[in-house]
C-alpha cells in the first residue's frame, strides 16, 4: 500500500481547512501547500463528493469541512481521495478477479494488513496534522 500523491494533497488541503473558522479559496489553499490549482481543484471535487468539504458561492466565498477537524479520521479522508488503500489488488475489491482467492493461503494475510492500516490511520485526526499551539 502506498498513499499516493492525490492522497497526501488531500490530508494537506484538509489540515489547511482545519485550521480556518471561515471558508478558504481554493486557490490560497493550493499556492499555501505548493500544490497545483488544476490538481487541487480535481481532489476537492472527491471531497466534496464525499461531503468532507462544502463550497460556499459569494464574495466570501471558498472552501470549509463540515464538521469540526476531530471528526474527521485520516482514514475518511484518504478514502475519499484514493482509488484505494489495499494492500494487494485482491483486497482492493478485485477478489473475483482472482482466480485463487477462495485458496489463496496469502489472502487472511493481506486482508490482516489492510484492517491494521485502516484502524492506524482512524485512529488519527485532522487535529493531528494542525500545528500544536504551545
Amino acid at each position: 500500500m502506498i498513499i499516493s500523491t492525490r492522497g497526501r494533497y488531500a490530508l494537506r488541503i484538509m489540515a489547511a481547512l482545519a485550521t480556518r473558522t471561515e471558508s478558504a479559496s481554493l486557490r490560497e489553499i493550493a499556492e499555501g501547500e505548493q500544490i497545483p490549482f488544476k490538481y487541487a481543484e480535481s481532489i476537492v471535487r472527491s471531497l466534496v463528493k464525499a461531503n468532507l468539504v462544502e463550497s460556499k458561492r459569494g464574495k466570501a466565498g471558498g472552501y470549509l469541512l463540515t464538521r469540526a477537524p476531530e471528526e474527521y479520521p485520516l482514514s475518511e479522508v484518504l478514502h475519499a481521495a484514493e482509488e484505494s488503500l489495499a494492500a494487494t489488488d485482491c483486497t482492493g475489491g478485485k477478489e473475483a478477479a482472482c482466480p485463487n482467492a477462495a485458496t489463496c493461503p496469502s489472502l487472511p494475510v493481506w486482508r490482516a494488513l489492510d484492517e491494521t492500516v485502516w484502524e492506524f490511520l482512524s485512529r488519527y485526526t485532522l487535529v493531528d496534522l494542525m500545528p500544536q499551539k504551545d
